[in-house]
């Protein structure tokens, strides 16, 4: 087994942080003990890529522990022919992070030598360097080479040449990735390697800068823009020097525009054109120190563009200059460049065979980061067809873009396509791959009338009412997967939970064992993941649906890894009350029993008994659930409710819910506070469950 696994980059520019961001991220499904390390940070102890680790996923480790020494004392070490002193040192500090965590991820150097040595004479010692240092750590090795510019047999040579010269070096290397291959180099050809070699395309989203990463380079101004506007993609550069007509020709989609500040005409006919959806742009840059004229700038904040406005003193010809030459970073401030890279990496390296080679055993353990990723990795497996009908909703169509790079699942989007796509133009998203869908114009809209009422027929439901109420997001949506157009829905962000469900009550339907619908959260606490039903959906469920719900909740803990242990709540643990309320929960205690006698049940049952050792030690010795309940059922919807709320709140936990069971197809309920997160996770979800259906 791998304890550690060493990342280097074969040259300057080969974009290791995806590939680092990727096996941390892989990792952190197997493992709940994790590290990150680099030998090396910049002179001022400030890694963005090392931040970003350290704050997105659990570590054992702060940042300030998670680094060897800084460039500057590398540098004064190396210049004083201290060599073995700095090695010395930075074995020292890893230690102290992998002694632990169960497995840890090393971001290699890039170590430059005092005395301005050439990059040829350079990359030899980097490569030495870090060979020497994985040798010391007992990591495996992962090699990575620069795809830019090349060729498929290019790139295949490159590979041998970088896996031999690490061997040669006694590394110990178990597969190489080509990152930043251009687009249209075809499959690789067999470079001879007795270990996997992966490439990664080029993607515009992880390599361009952001329009915050440009303006902080050139010291710009910032006008006007919020974070949305600022975190867009500059996917090129147009400087606005020519005509109208010329300018417009130009144009590209993601160009930052580069002009003086007094060419009002420029400046409206480019903001014009993005508003009007000819072209996405990514911001406005004012050169020379000129404002734009206050008039002109209200006829643009009209126009609603949500693009950034920039200001710096340069001229154009030395603006355009500085900014061909940003590079971009994965840091903290880059969210959506994070979900591009994770998806680019997913998408082209084949992570179960990655996970194999580094033989890292999965914890027994399953904690709240594990069990998330999990979700997405399943998810994207087996990938299904989701439709979401709060096309328009800003959450719905930041997750949307997170889905589709990540690779979670194919999309249809419902609401007015003309809206939906300016109101993408406004956050700079890319749905470009999600399917938009008019229900008011849908050619789907008859056959979905006709359908309806015929279901609701004997509810007195009319052709010409069923076709107003198919029109409705919820319905149409509904419709879609249960005529096989989507495998699941999500919905509930600007919707209630009763317009969310009431149409797949209506339409989809109970599987035939289950006479009562329910949910479940699943509650990502700090070292463990329960799951808690019915806490959405049923108010006072009689003992035969408390059991339906208890076998239900049982049903989708397994289907998610988690082994089902259930405890059926009540204000008594055993015979130690009485009353109405303890009586339905032993008698639906029995049902379960009765109908899954493998499963373990335990009931009546209170909720410290259910998950404390120590209390079930005394209230209920020798239970096999007791002290170790992994589903808990509550007797009503008052009691389940409160019950998941105090928890959130009071313990920092993670509600990922609430998560409909017992339906023939999935359809799932976001609260309407839900971030892009929760988002994420529900879709998963429902994606999973429709593979498994």
């Amino acid at each position: 087994m791998a304890r550690s696994v060493y990342v280097a980059g074969l040259g300057p520019g080969v974009g290791k942080g995806t590939v680092a961001l990727g096996l941390v991220e892989l990792l952190s499904r197997q493992v709940a003990r994790i590290g990150v390390f680099r030998p090396l940070v910049s002179g001022d102890g400030d890694d963005p890529l090392l931040t970003l680790l350290t704050k997105r996923y659990p570590v054992v480790a702060p940042y300030a522990e998670s680094y060897g020494v800084t460039m500057a004392e590398a540098s004064a070490l190396v210049a004083d022919g201290r060599w073995e002193e700095l090695i010395s040192r930075i074995v020292e500090r890893y230690r102290e992070v992998e002694r632990h965590a169960a497995s840890v991820v090393v971001i290699g150097s890039d170590f430059v030598a005092a005395g301005g040595a050439k990059e040829r004479d350079e990359i030899p010692r980097e490569l030495g360097f870090n060979a020497r240092l994985a040798t010391e750590f007992g990591s495996v090795v992962v090699p990575v080479i620069s795809g830019d510019g090349r060729g498929a047999e290019s790139i295949a040579a490159a590979a041998r040449s970088a896996y031999h010269s690490l061997v040669d070096l006694d590394a110990t290397v178990v597969a190489v990735i080509a990152n930043r291959v251009p687009e249209g180099v075809g499959p690789l050809p067999d470079a001879g390697l007795p270990v996997p070699l992966w490439s990664i395309p080029s993607v515009a989203a992880v390599a361009a800068p952001t329009v915050a990463e440009v303006a902080a380079a050139l010291d710009a101004t910032v006008v006007s823009g919020g974070e949305g506007a600022l975190d867009r993609d500059v996917l090129d550069y147009v400087v606005g020097a020519a005509h109208v007509p010329v300018v417009l020709d130009h144009l590209t989609d993601g160009a930052l525009m580069i002009t003086p500040g007094d060419r009002a005409d420029l400046l409206l006919a480019a903001s014009a054109a993005h508003a009007a959806g000819n072209v996405t742009l990514s911001g406005l840059v004012l050169t020379l120190g000129e404002p734009a004229d206050p008039r002109v700038v209200r006829v643009i904040e009209r126009l609603n563009t949500g693009l950034a406005m920039l200001i710096v003193d340069a001229d154009s010809y030395h603006t355009i200059a500085a900014a061909s030459h940003i590079q971009a970073r994965l840091g903290t401030s880059t969210p959506r460049k994070i979900e591009a890279a994770l998806g680019a990496f997913e998408e082209n390296v084949d992570t179960a065979e990655l996970a194999r080679v580094l033989d890292v055993a999965r914890s027994s353990r399953v904690t709240p980061l594990m069990f998330e990723n999990d979700l997405i990795d399943r998810a994207r497996t087996e990938r299904r067809h989701l439709v979401l009908p709060e096309g328009t909703d800003e959450r719905i169509l930041r997750a949307s873009e997170t889905l589709l790079r990540r690779g979670v699942a194919d999309l249809t989007l419902l609401g007015d396509p003309t809206e939906i796509n300016r109101r993408a133009r406004e956050l700079g998203v890319e749905i470009g791959a999600a399917q938009l869908i008019d229900p008011a114009h849908s050619p789907w809209r008859d056959d979905f009338a006709e359908r309806y009422a015929e279901l609701r027929k004997k509810r007195g439901v009319s052709l010409d009412l069923a076709y107003d109420v198919v029109r409705d997001v919820n319905y149409f949506g509904t419709m879609m997967v249960a005529e096989g157009l989507a495998d699941g829905m999500v919905s509930g962000a600007n919707h209630t939970t009763a317009a969310t469900i009431r149409p797949a009550f209506e339409i989809i339907k109970t599987v035939p064992d289950v006479s009562v619908a329910s949910s479940v959260f699943f509650m990502l606490l700090a070292d463990r993941v329960l799951v808690y039903g019915d806490c959405a959906v049923n108010p006072d469920p009689d003992a035969a649906q408390l059991a339906d719900i208890a076998l239900s909740s049982a049903r989708t803990a397994a289907a998610f890894g988690i082994e089902p242990r259930v405890a059926m709540l009540s204000y008594s643990t055993g015979s130690s009350g009485a009353g109405a309320d303890v009586e339905k929960v032993a008698a639906a205690t029995a049902l379960v029993r009765e109908r899954r006698p493998d499963l373990p049940v335990e009931g009546p049952i209170q909720y410290d008994a259910a998950v404390d050792p120590a209390v079930a030690a005394t209230k209920l010795p020798g239970s096999a659930v007791a002290g170790q309940a992994t589903v808990l059922i509550f007797p009503d919807l008052n009691t389940g409710n409160n019950t998941y709320k105090a928890v959130q709140r009071s313990a920092n936990a993670v509600a990922v819910g609430p998560v409909m069971q017992g339906l023939r197809r999935p359809v799932n309920d976001l609260s309407r506070g839900a971030t892009v997160k929760d988002i994420v996770n529900t879709a998963a979800i429902t994606a999973i469950q429709a593979a498994a259906l």
